[in-house]
């Protein structure tokens, strides 16, 4: 089964920064677009960002535009997102997985982001 290992989130007062990496492993890491997705609590996980999958193409949701950038080293199989200028909006629990994963899918325990001063 495929398998995901989120970590770099921590707690972070507003206008931080924090880099997330994610480690993906069992499948063909290089025949996928990837996905940065994020929980708040009481909220559905929505999609933030995503990378083609040899990185040629990216896409940001609105809210993150201009603050995060997600980037992929498919020779290690590992995607990242970089997150600068974070709010305590941006608090959540991130998680990395093929770009249009569903619940059905496999997910990792994700990563804890905590904006607050």
């Amino acid at each position: 089964q495929v398998q995901f290992v989120e970590s770099g989130g921590g707690l972070v007062q507003p206008g931080g920064s924090l880099r997330l990496s994610c480690a993906a492993s069992r499948f063909i890491f290089t025949d996928y677009a990837m996905s940065w997705y994020r929980q708040a609590p009481g909220k559905e996980r929505e999609l933030i960002a995503s990378i083609s999958d040899h990185g040629g193409s990216t896409y940001y949701k609105d809210s993150v535009k201009g603050r995060f950038t997600i980037s992929r080293d498919n020779a290690k199989n590992t995607v990242d997102l970089q997150m600068n200028t974070l709010k305590p909006e941006d608090t959540a629990v991130y998680y990395c997985n093929v770009a249009g994963a569903s619940s059905s899918h496999a997910w990792g325990q994700g990563t804890q982001v905590t904006v607050s001063s």
